[in-house]
């Protein structure tokens, strides 16, 4: 399968031990710091009273939301609160819907690949004529290309990929003359 450097949608594929959260932090803090709008969120996690806690940043405003459930201390299982992960989709798509340069979707999880989650965000995203970026498991990149229909770009959890990509896409948004080189991406939106 081919994949365009300039399709304006891109999966940060990771593997364990790779840290696709503060990547997309960093970048996103860059490039809000260079006056784009980068809208999103990106989720990390802590502890409190040595109970792991799940949270995630609003990358338009910097707001903290908190996006897990409380299992209790000997809970071993995902305490991600799907709830929680729906409201914080809500705010991120009334930004989107304000207008922004790019949007970043912390995960493509095991909500989304099972067809829930955030994927009304990339849909609002792309609708919108926004690029986008999602950090996607290696073991589920299969499941993202079956969600994507194959028109994404594949980039490996490193910022010189995630800059490259955005090299490309980014004149378009910063309002320079459009790029003469039609898409595979674009022809099929």
């Amino acid at each position: 399968m081919t994949f365009d450097s300039q399709c304006d949608l891109a999966a940060l594929v990771y593997d364990p031990g790779d840290d696709p959260d503060a990547l997309l932090h960093g970048f996103a803090a860059d490039l809000n710091a260079r006056g784009t709008r980068t809208v999103g969120l990106v989720q990390f996690a802590h502890r409190v009273a040595d109970v792991p806690q799940l949270s995630a940043t609003l990358l338009h405003s910097g707001e903290q939301l908190p996006l897990y459930q409380n299992l209790g201390s000997q809970a071993s299982g995902c305490r991600l609160d799907p709830g929680q992960l729906l409201a914080a989709g809500g705010r991120v798509g009334t930004a989107i819907g304000q207008g922004a340069d790019l949007v970043i979707i912390n995960r493509f999880g095991q909500q989304e690949s099972e067809g829930r989650g955030l994927l009304h965000l990339i849909v609002q995203a792309l609708s919108a004529d926004i690029p986008l970026v999602i950090a996607v498991p290696n073991k589920r990149f299969d499941a993202w290309i079956r969600f994507a229909d194959g028109m994404s770009v594949r980039l490996p959890c490193e910022r010189r990929a995630l800059e490259a990509w955005w090299s490309n896409l980014s004149p378009r948004g910063r309002g320079s003359a459009p790029n003469a080189h039609t898409t595979v991406c674009e022809v099929y939106k």
